[in-house]
């Protein structure tokens, strides 16, 4: 049987690249399934491939998970929709839309066709490069390494910027202060030597 490899890239990160074989049997429901075996994305959402030209419009839908609107239409599902009955094209294009609540975009490409190799599971990921991105909204699991990394971060921040004022600040601030006080004692001793000549001119005058 047939084998098409297609190549899988996000719209936005066009450097992630997964490659993913498939009878031409299956579905694309069981490419859908396939791309997020890669991702680690949860496939349990609602998305849809576009028949999709060379400069990758959107053309007829097929969708999972589709929306009451959608049903009433009476969209194409992907569980029912075969891959072999939508190539028409060696280099045939695909614009697919994962999760439309939190949507990531992507290109799929069918890049060869090749046989069957007997001993291998289908579908298979035969390619991948690069990490794809977190989905939007994914909780960040906190690890040892993370929680000490946060640790010294406040405590960084504790020392030098407390109360909004750097160190560079409060050894300003300390030098006016101690120049305020020496100017200060300096005034009091004057007011002092002052009252003590008033004194002086007082008993005179006794």
């Amino acid at each position: 049987m047939a084998i098409y490899r297609f190549r899988v890239t996000f719209e936005d990160y066009d450097d992630i690249i997964r490659e993913i074989d498939v009878l031409s049997s299956h579905t694309f429901l069981d490419l859908h399934q396939a791309i997020h075996q890669s991702t680690e994305y949860n496939p349990e959402v609602s998305s849809s491939f576009y028949i999709s030209n060379e400069q990758w419009m959107k053309g007829e839908e097929i969708a999972y998970l589709p929306n009451a609107r959608k049903k009433e239409r009476g969209i194409t599902l992907m569980e029912n929709a075969k891959l072999n009955k939508f190539i028409d094209d060696p280099h045939q294009k695909f614009y697919y839309t994962y999760n439309f609540d939190r949507p990531f975009d992507f290109h799929v490409q069918l890049i060869k066709i090749l046989q069957e190799e007997s001993g291998k599971k289908y579908p298979l990921t035969s390619k991948s490069v690069g990490l794809a991105p977190k989905p939007f909204g994914a909780a960040i699991i906190p690890t040892e390494n993370t929680d000490k990394k946060g640790e010294k971060e406040d405590f960084d921040f504790l020392n030098e910027t407390e109360y909004g004022i750097d160190d560079a600040e409060d050894l300003d601030l300390d030098l006016m202060d101690d120049e305020e006080t020496q100017d200060g004692n300096e005034e009091e001793k004057d007011n002092f030597s002052e009252g003590f000549s008033d004194n002086e001119n007082f008993e005179d005058d006794y």
